[in-house]
């Protein structure tokens, strides 16, 4: 199991280990096939702050952008 602590470099190393590159639990799926891409542009500040909060949270740009949407979606459903 690996130690969410770690930097990028420790993390290279962890997994450079054949031993530590076996998959544990389930495995982890979409819930469905994304569509086509849609191009979204955003002001180069709030894009900078995007790709911080994405990097904080371990996502891609996309990633964190598609579940953004999707909270913002439940929060007006709910």
């Amino acid at each position: 199991m690996t130690n969410t602590n770690m930097t990028p470099e420790q993390e290279n190393a962890f997994y450079a280990q054949p031993d530590n590159q076996v998959p544990e639990g389930p495995p982890v799926r979409r819930k469905a096939k994304l569509s086509a891409p849609v191009p979204v542009r955003f002001p180069e500040e709030l894009l900078s702050e995007i790709r911080n909060r994405a990097a904080a949270d371990d996502r891609s740009v996309s990633n964190w952008i598609r579940r953004a949407v999707e909270h913002e979606l439940d929060r007006e459903a709910g």
